[in-house]
């Protein structure tokens, strides 16, 4: 190929697995992911929201998400996310949840759900702590291992986990080696584990924007759009971080006033003490002139008793 091209950079995703031409490849790779078979296998998608070039041109900080039902009107949800933060999880229950409750009317009924099954595939890891490239979810009581529904089936798909130099177990492993190699392979040349129909024809779509003029540039405003956004995030992060270093510096400041108030109150309180006791020993207080700087012992100093 002319240029490398990273498969998991938004627009060229969305073609791959997002346009008409390479419905069979969306259709390989949801059979991939989710393990359906035989009567449950997906023998044919209808792609929701195909791939369109301006959809990335006009929006450079656009969401890429591919959407599809199969035969049997299963929903499925496909995104690809390069940053994790916090809030993820939420995201992706939430954007499942949105798909399940658009399939029902205020004239329909409960019964005309459908599954839906979203797919994330993250650069970086959501759960390192599992240490599995594949997680799936679902709805299922923990004590009792009974499943409350078939509806709910969110796959995360963990990138950076993934070791690509074992040897290819399954179809989902395979989409998983291109994901991560694609972009250094030279398609006259591929290694075997990229040599299945379905693979070629990836790699050919990675050609198109290596070769073709037109969608280069548009990888390449992409690119630059991501890299926009990382600085953009990094100058977020960088002003929180220094938000919260002012704050911090702020809390011990008031923190140090407050030590200083209790000393001054601990100082008048022992002051005023002090001249009580002089005065229950009948020493005339009226006419000392006490400094407030002073402490007591020296203040005792000047003190005169009252002639009998």
């Amino acid at each position: 190929m002319k240029h490398k091209i990273n498969p998991i950079v938004d627009c060229v995703f969305k073609a791959l697995l997002g346009s008409e031409k390479n419905k069979n490849l969306l259709i390989h790779f949801l059979n991939a992911v989710t393990g359906l078979k035989d009567d449950d296998e997906i023998t044919d998608v209808v792609i929701m929201n195909p791939y369109n070039d301006r959809e990335f041109i006009e929006d450079k900080l656009s969401v890429v998400d591919i959407k599809a039902k199969c035969q049997n009107d299963f929903k499925y949800q496909i995104e690809i996310q390069l940053a994790v933060y916090s809030a993820l999880p939420s995201r992706i229950i939430y954007n499942w949840s949105t798909i399940y409750h658009s399939q029902i009317t205020k004239k329909g009924a409960y019964s005309e759900l459908k599954p839906v099954f979203s797919i994330w595939i993250l650069d970086s890891p959501l759960f390192k702590e599992a240490d599995s490239y594949h997680l799936a979810f679902g709805i299922h009581d923990l004590n009792n291992n009974i499943s409350l529904s078939n509806h709910l089936k969110i796959h995360l798909l963990q990138l950076s986990l993934f070791d690509e130099y074992k040897d290819i177990c399954n179809e989902t492993e395979r989409w998983l080696y291109f994901l991560k190699q694609a972009e250094h392979q030279d398609i006259n040349n591929l290694p075997e584990v990229l040599q299945t129909k379905e693979m070629i024809q990836a790699m050919e779509t990675l050609q198109d924007f290596s070769e073709n003029q037109k969608n280069y540039l548009l990888y390449q405003s992409r690119i630059d759009a991501q890299i926009e956004r990382n600085t953009w995030e990094l100058m977020v992060r960088e002003a929180q971080q220094q938000l919260k270093e002012a704050d911090k510096q702020r809390q011990e400041a008031l923190i140090q006033l407050d030590a200083e108030r209790q000393e001054k109150e601990k100082e008048k309180r022992e002051k005023e003490q002090y001249l009580k006791l002089l005065k229950q020993k009948g020493i005339d207080i009226d006419s000392i002139s006490l400094d407030e700087e002073q402490p007591a012992y020296k203040k005792s100093q000047k003190l005169t008793y009252k002639k009998s």
